[in-house]
C-alpha cells in the first residue's frame, strides 16, 4: 500500500484527533460541510504544486463541458463523455474524491458539492478566496466522476481509485474514535481469558518440572498450600484444580461423595468444589430452612432419589421434585401414591418400585413411572419397617414376626419365609450381598435386640452383642458394607459393628450428650454421622473418627418439640422430617 503524501497524512491526522484544530475551509473562507473536505487545508508543498497545476490545466477546457456545484445536490457532472480531456480530469478530481470518502459521507442537503470543488479545497482551503469559490462554481472539463446523491443513499464514483493512493488506510484511522479503541482492547482481553493458560516460559524451575513430577511434588501438600499455590499465575490455578490432587483431601473430608474404600458417587462434580463445601460440614456453617408444612402431626418417612423427594403424610406419599438450588421444592407434587388405610409407617425405593409398610398390616407395591399399585396383606398388626433389595422384600411388625416375599409381579404376596421374633421388630436391612438381614426388636426378652437371619433359609445366624439392658429397642439399622453396620435406639447410643472383629462387642460407640433416644441416623459411607433426637428435633451431626458430637442443630422450639423421624442428606442439604415440618440445612448457599 502506498504511503500517504505528508499533507495529506496530517490531515488524516487531524481528523482522527483534531477537536482542537482548524476546521476545513470551503472555497469563500467558511468552515466546510462534513463529507466534502479533502484530506489537507492548502499546506502541503508538493501536493499543494502538483494540484495546482492539474486545476490550471483543467482551466484551459472549460469550454468544453459545464459543471454545476449543488450545495446538497451531491455536484451532479454534465459533461460530454469519450472527449480527449477525460483522464486528466479525473485525474484533476481523483484526491478530492478520495478525500470525501476518508471524511465520510454528508448528509443530504448538507454535504453537496463537486468533485472539482473538492479538489480545489485541498489547495485553496487556507486561502479561502472568493476567486477561488468562482472557480469551484465554474465549468467542468470533459467527462468527470459523478457524485449522485439519492434520498438516503450515496454512491461513491470508483472507490478502487481511492485504494490506489492509500486512501483506504487513512480513512479507517479517520473513522475510528475512541470508543472503537476501547472496544477492540477489550475484545483482545476477553480472547485472551478464554485461550488455555499456558505454562510460563520463565520463572522458578519448579514451573518448568515435567507434569508428572509436579503432580507428585503438589500430592504433598495440604489444602490451604494448594491454595496459595493456586494463586500464583494461571497456570498453576488450572494445574491445582486436577481432581488427582483433590482426590486424597476429599477422602479425609466430611460428606465429600467418597466412600471408605475410595468409591467416587459423584463424579460429574469437580472434587475441588466438594471439597470447598465439606469445610461447611466441618465448621457447622448453614443456612435453615421449611420445605414443607403440614397442619396435623405426622410421623413421616421421605427419601431421595436423584433430584425427587418422596415424603410419605397421613396414608399417602408424595413425589415432590426439587428446583436447581436443591433448597427447596416445586409446590406441586409430581405423583401421589396411595393405597393404604391407615398411616404409612415406612417405605423405601427399589427398582423404579415404591414398597410401603402401613399400619394397617399390609404392604404396598407401586410403580413409580405408571399407575400401578398393588397392596396385599402381610402382618396381623401394623407393619413398621421394610426394606428390598435384589427383587426380595422383607418387612417387620409389632406382631413379633419378620417375613420375606418376592418382588416379582407373578409372585406379589406369597410368603417365602416367616421368622417368629418374639418381639417387636422396629427395624429391618438387607445385606448387600443379599446372603442375610438384620432385625432389630423392642428388647423387652432376653436376647439380644440385633440378630442377624439367613435370607434364603429364614434361620438365625447370629446375635450382635451381650450388653443391651432392658428396653434398649433399635429404632433404625443400615448396613454400610457386607461385613459393617449401624444401630441406634433407645439406649441413646450410636454403635458401629464389624462382623470380622467380633459380633460380642461393637467396634466405636457415640453416646448422645442428653440421653435422648435416638430415633434414625445416616452416614455418607466415610467420615460423617448424623442422628436425629427424641426431643426439640435435635440434628447432630459427628466425625467418626472422635467421640465427641461435633455440631448440633435443634429444629425446634419448646412448644413444638418433635423428634426427628427421618434424616436424609447429600453433599450439599441435609433433610430432616419432623412432626409438622421438613426441615433444610442448606451448606452450599449460605
Amino acid at each position: 500500500m502506498v504511503s500517504p503524501p505528508p499533507a495529506a497524512e496530517v490531515a488524516a491526522a487531524r481528523l482522527c484527533f483534531g477537536p482542537g484544530l482548524r476546521p476545513l475551509m470551503n472555497t469563500h473562507g467558511h468552515p466546510g460541510p462534513p463529507g466534502n473536505s479533502g484530506p489537507g487545508e492548502g499546506e502541503g508543498g508538493e501536493a499543494r504544486k502538483l494540484q495546482g497545476g492539474r486545476v490550471a490545466r483543467g482551466k484551459r477546457r472549460k469550454g468544453k463541458g459545464k459543471g454545476k456545484a449543488g450545495a446538497g445536490q451531491g455536484g451532479r457532472g454534465s459533461g460530454a463523455e469519450g472527449k480527449p480531456g477525460l483522464q486528466k480530469a479525473k485525474e484533476a478530481a481523483g484526491l478530492g474524491a478520495e478525500a470525501g470518502a476518508r471524511a465520510g459521507p454528508g448528509e443530504e442537503g448538507e454535504g453537496g458539492g463537486s468533485v472539482e470543488e473538492g479538489a480545489r479545497r485541498i489547495v485553496l482551503g487556507d486561502e479561502g478566496s472568493a476567486g477561488a469559490g468562482k472557480e469551484a462554481r465554474g465549468r467542468g472539463a470533459g467527462k468527470k466522476e459523478e457524485w449522485r446523491v439519492r434520498p438516503g443513499r450515496r454512491e461513491d464514483a470508483r472507490p478502487g481509485r481511492a485504494q490506489g493512493r492509500g486512501g483506504q488506510a487513512w480513512g479507517c484511522i479517520a473513522g475510528a474514535g475512541a470508543a472503537g479503541v476501547a472496544m477492540a482492547v477489550a475484545a483482545e482481553e476477553e480472547a485472551a481469558a478464554r485461550e488455555p493458560a499456558g505454562r510460563p516460559a520463565a520463572g522458578p524451575a519448579l514451573l518448568r518440572l515435567p507434569e508428572e513430577l509436579l503432580l507428585l511434588i503438589c500430592s504433598y501438600l495440604d489444602m490451604r498450600a494448594l491454595g496459595r499455590l493456586a494463586q500464583v499465575c494461571r497456570w498453576l490455578r488450572r494445574f491445582t484444580s486436577c481432581d488427582l490432587l483433590w482426590r486424597r483431601i476429599a477422602r479425609a473430608s466430611l460428606n465429600s461423595g467418597f466412600t471408605r474404600l475410595g468409591t467416587d458417587l459423584m463424579a460429574s462434580v469437580p472434587v475441588k468444589e466438594r471439597v470447598k463445601v465439606s469445610q461447611n460440614w466441618r465448621l457447622g456453617r448453614c443456612r435453615e430452612g421449611i420445605l414443607l408444612k403440614w397442619r396435623c402431626s405426622q410421623m413421616p418417612w421421605m427419601q431421595l432419589e436423584g433430584d425427587s423427594l418422596y415424603i410419605s403424610q397421613a396414608n399417602f406419599i408424595l413425589a415432590y421434585q426439587f428446583r436447581p438450588d436443591g433448597a427447596s421444592l416445586n409446590r406441586r407434587p409430581l405423583g401421589v401414591f396411595a393405597g393404604h388405610d391407615e398411616d404409612v409407617c415406612h417405605f423405601v425405593l427399589a427398582n423404579s418400585h415404591i414398597i410401603s409398610a402401613g399400619g394397617d398390616g399390609k404392604i404396598g407395591v407401586h410403580k413409580i413411572h405408571s399407575t400401578f399399585t398393588v397392596k396385599y396383606s402381610a402382618h396381623e398388626q401394623e407393619v413398621n419397617c421394610v426394606d428390598c433389595r435384589g427383587g426380595i422384600i422383607v418387612s417387620g411388625s409389632r406382631d413379633r414376626t419378620a417375613k420375606v416375599w418376592p418382588l416379582a409381579s407373578g409372585r406379589l404376596g406369597q410368603c417365602l419365609h416367616t421368622i417368629q421374633t418374639e418381639d417387636r421388630v422396629w427395624s429391618i436391612a438387607i445385606s448387600p450381598v443379599l446372603s442375610s438381614f438384620v432385625t432389630g426388636t423392642a428388647c423387652c426378652g432376653h436376647f439380644s435386640p440385633l440378630r442377624i437371619w439367613d435370607l434364603n433359609s429364614g434361620q438365625l445366624m447370629m446375635h450382635l452383642g451381650s450388653d443391651f439392658p432392658p428396653g434398649a429397642g433399635v429404632l433404625d439399622v443400615m448396613y454400610e458394607s457386607p461385613s459393617t453396620l449401624l444401630s441406634c435406639g433407645y439406649d441413646t447410643y450410636v454403635r458401629y459393628w464389624d462382623l470380622r472383629a467380633s459380633v460380642r462387642k461393637c467396634v466405636m460407640e457415640w453416646e448422645e450428650p442428653h440421653d435422648s433416644t435416638l430415633y434414625c441416623l445416616q452416614t455418607d459411607g466415610n467420615h460423617l454421622l448424623a442422628t436425629g433426637s427424641s426431643y426439640y428435633g435435635v440434628v447432630r451431626l459427628w466425625d467418626r473418627r472422635q467421640r465427641a458430637c461435633l455440631h448440633a442443630f435443634p429444629l425446634t422450639s419448646t412448644p413444638l418439640s418433635s423428634p426427628v423421624y427421618c434424616l436424609r442428606f447429600t453433599t450439599k442439604h441435609l433433610y430432616a422430617a419432623l412432626s409438622y415440618n421438613l426441615h433444610v440445612l442448606d451448606f452450599q448457599n449460605l
